[in-house]
Formats: C-alpha cells, sequence, structure tokens
C-alpha cells in the first residue's frame, strides 16, 4: 500500500515524464504523444518504486527487465530513465535525429536502461517470456515486466506467448496491456474487436487483473497481488487515456503520431502546472 508520501512522489514523478515526454516530442515536431502519455502513471510507478534498478549500473545482472513490447512509446520511457540518472535530461533533446542515442522506438543497443529493442508490434510478449523463462531456469528472483498495447493485443503471436508463459508457470512475468481503446487507424473496437479482454487472458492460464491505469495506488495494489501468485503469469489490464495530460491531443484518435511544434509542448507543460 502507497503512503500519502510516496503517492506524492509518484504523481509528480509521473508529471514530470510527461512534461518531458511533451517537450522531447514537442522539440522534434512529430511523435507517438498518445501512447506516450498514456503509460506514464505506469512508469512512474515501475522505476519510482516497484522495480529492482540501478541507474549507475545499467547492466546490472539482477536487476528486473522491462520490455516495452509498443516501443513507440519510447520517449515516454526515454524521460523516466533520464529523470532517474541513466543518462543526462540534455540527450532528451536528440530524440530520433542523427547520431541519437535515443531512437523513435526503443533500442537496447543505443540507450542506457532498455532491455529488449522493441517496435515490431506482437513481438515484445515473446522476449519477455524468453526473459522471464531464463531467470528461472538461472532460478534468479527478479520480475520481468512487459508492456503491450491493445491494438498490437490483435497480433497471434502475443496469444502464442500467452501459451507459452502459462505452460512454463513463468511467476515472475508480470505484463500490463495498456487498453486507451484506440489504435493507428482508429478505435480498436472498430478494426478489430478485443472483445472481453479479461476473459481471453483467464483462459490462456493468466492471473488477470484489470485496474485504472492512471490510479498509482490501484496498480500498485495489482502489481502486489501479481507477486503472490508462485504458478502463473500475470496480466493487468490497464484502463487509460491515450494522451492523457494533454488537452490539445487528450482522448483523440488522431494522436498516434501526431505532428505539434514546441509552443504547442510548452502550452501543454503549463496546463500541467
Amino acid at each position: 500500500m502507497l503512503t500519502s508520501q510516496q503517492l506524492r512522489q509518484l504523481s509528480d514523478f509521473a508529471k514530470e515524464i510527461r512534461k518531458k515526454t511533451l517537450y522531447t516530442i514537442g522539440n522534434l515536431g512529430v511523435g507517438h504523444i498518445g501512447g506516450a502519455l498514456s503509460i506514464a502513471d505506469l512508469l512512474a510507478l515501475l522505476y519510482g518504486k516497484v522495480m529492482r534498478v540501478d541507474p549507475a549500473n545499467p547492466h546490472w545482472e539482477d536487476r528486473d527487465l522491462l520490455v516495452l513490447s509498443k516501443g513507440h512509446a519510447g520517449p515516454a520511457l526515454y524521460a523516466t530513465l533520464a529523470l532517474k540518472g541513466f543518462f543526462p535530461l540534455a540527450e532528451l533533446d536528440t530524440l530520433n535525429q542523427g547520431g541519437t542515442n535515443l531512437p523513435s522506438h526503443c533500442d537496447r543497443t543505443k540507450t542506457a536502461g532498455i532491455d529488449m529493442t522493441t517496435g515490431s508490434l506482437g513481438q515484445g510478449l515473446s522476449a519477455a517470456c524468453g526473459l522471464a523463462y531464463a531467470g528461472k531456469i538461472d532460478k534468479k528472483d527478479r520480475y520481468v515486466y512487459a508492456v503491450i498495447g491493445d491494438g498490437e493485443s490483435q497480433e497471434g503471436q502475443n496469444w502464442e506467448a500467452a501459451f507459452f508463459a502459462a505452460h512454463y508457470k513463468l511467476a515472475h512475468l508480470i505484463a500490463f496491456t495498456d487498453y486507451n481503446k484506440m489504435q493507428i487507424d482508429g478505435l480498436t473496437d472498430d478494426i478489430m474487436s478485443l472483445g472481453d479482454i479479461e476473459m481471453k487472458w483467464k483462459s490462456f492460464g493468466w492471473f488477470t487483473q484489470r485496474v485504472d491505469g492512471h490510479d498509482l495506488a490501484a496498480m500498485d495494489a495489482a502489481i502486489q497481488k501479481a507477486k503472490e501468485q508462485s504458478d502463473k503469469p500475470s496480466m493487468i489490464i490497464l484502463d487509460t487515456i491515450k494522451g492523457k495530460g494533454a488537452s490539445f491531443c487528450e482522448n483523440k484518435v488522431t494522436n498516434h503520431n501526431m505532428n505539434f511544434d514546441l509552443q504547442t509542448a510548452k502550452a501543454a507543460i503549463a496546463e500541467l502546472g
């Protein structure tokens, strides 16, 4: 359970992640703002409280791992890592520019703190399964966390990974679905409905919960319940708002990959306070 002080600190951290993400993409002029802002609260919780990591030693063998399968949300993860001290904040100004260590999609060979190269949607959960299975074989106590998108959940490979994780009882795998109900071409219900997403994951043998993806206390409680499982992987479905926190793009289908300038970014940052 989060204390009131922890809640304030994590809320402030999430706000700073949003500010840096807005500035970084606004400085470039275009980027995947919607799906980056929708996971800012989750990233604040993971890196602010839950995950065992060391910014001074990003390759620490016993660290917890994160696979951001929806790798286009990389700018939010970059902001998080920079704020935690994995690399200088000034590097955020180089997003997706020539010679950068911060490409538009996550690349573990370039960015300190990135555990898996992602962006080819539908593949990240399989990678997370492999990492969790390796950890189980090596008797590691670390957790592997994965974040997948709802549009991405239409990819069949996710469900092959779901079979695998349940069969091998990967209890140290905790995944999240960023269920913002939108994807690049429109609403997920219009493109290809996911139906009863909770029942789907339960039927594949996963311990499944569903919470508000902007409620830090609810997400923290769900993660703690997931850690109580000894023989099942966990899926935590997060009801989120795409573009959360920036009125110019919040809950708009057009925000998947959006053009906006630094002036617009600064106005949104001012709204956040």
